[in-house]
């Protein structure tokens, strides 16, 4: 019965993702446009992306213009790997772990570019020094209203870009990793088994995940009122639509392909032929993120006033209409 049911399946679907020139041959009239279109895509959201970076070097002081030019290259470089994921599938472990470690470094920046609207560290604990801050936000603590205010100390806002680092650096480790074991047949996404390093790397890079988005949240939940003129909150809105589109529907993708939901289509497998899916939308996606964050950091801001400066200005204010 069970060679039956084998004889059925096609050889194809159950071997390694095809190789370039494999996709190639395959791709009819709709698979050429397509694949050029997608190309022609995330060339010019990378063209866009370095036409961005001279300007805000050019226009920006140190160090905010570096931390902006990291978070803007947040979407294409990952339009950039998934056309290179699209184009030769057997590349897909590294294309997907060059985004991934990308945008961990992106998370921690998020934080940083907060922090430096206000005129750096310095400023920041200047103004907010023992302020209580919530910290029952997402995605750790949203459901939790009982949790006390912490003031903001040096210690606090340490420990808050701690928690955002430390992502940035196990994900890069931990991706290293598994490349290391991938190339000795020990890494691989479909083996399920508890014996598998795959069960036990993916979950606790989950979990140093969510941690480092707990201080990024707490930092924004907190200081977004005072941010608003600097287009804060539509700049906090593209970094999370890019983590959840590159994390969890990539996530949700790989889980249908891996229970066979999405079809094998020689030469794809179903976990290859997932894969491909998910690149070709990522790049759509990554796309209008890029035009939409081009206009949203193309545009140069002067450091937000301190309370000091507010309270004198407010003085002069006052005296001055006592004087009229």
């Amino acid at each position: 019965m069970e060679e039956a049911v084998n004889s059925t399946i096609d050889p194809a679907c159950l071997q390694e993702p095809p190789l370039a020139i494999d996709v190639i041959k395959q791709l009819d009239v709709f698979g050429v446009c397509l694949y050029s279109i997608l190309t022609f895509m995330s060339c010019i959201s990378l063209l866009l992306y370095l036409e961005q970076c001279v300007y805000i070097y050019k226009k920006l002081p140190y160090p905010k213009k570096t931390t902006i030019i990291w978070i803007n290259g947040a979407a294409p470089v990952i339009a950039t790997m998934s056309c290179f994921g699209m184009w030769i599938p057997r590349a897909v472990m590294f294309t997907d772990m060059t985004s991934n470690c990308y945008f961990a470094v992106v998370v921690y920046k998020v934080l940083v570019l907060m922090v430096e609207e206000f005129g750096g560290s310095s400023v920041f604990l200047d103004r907010f020094s023992d302020k209580a801050f919530r910290i029952n936000t997402g995605p750790c603590c949203c459901c939790c209203p009982c949790l006390p205010r912490v003031p903001m100390s040096r210690r606090m806002l340490f420990l808050l870009k701690l928690g955002a680092l430390q992502y940035a650096i196990l994900k890069t480790v931990l991706s290293i990793l598994s490349i290391i074991l991938w190339t000795n047949g020990n890494f691989d996404l479909s083996d399920l088994e508890i014996t598998g390093t795959a069960i036990w790397i993916n979950p606790f890079i989950g979990v140093l995940t969510i941690i480092s988005l707990w201080p990024v949240a707490i930092i924004f939940m907190n200081t977004n009122s005072f941010l608003r003129s600097l287009n804060i909150i539509p700049k906090y809105a593209m970094y999370q639509l890019i983590l959840v589109l590159s994390q969890l529907q990539t996530s949700i993708i790989n889980i249908l392909a891996l229970d066979g939901t999405i079809a094998c289509a020689p030469p794809f497998s179903s976990q290859a032929r997932g894969s491909m899916l998910s690149q070709q939308m990522m790049i759509m996606e990554m796309f209008i993120i890029t035009v939409v964050n081009r206009f949203l950091f193309r545009r140069t801001y002067d450091t937000l006033p301190s309370e000091v400066d507010l309270h004198g200005i407010s003085a002069c204010c006052i005296l001055y209409s006592l004087a009229v």
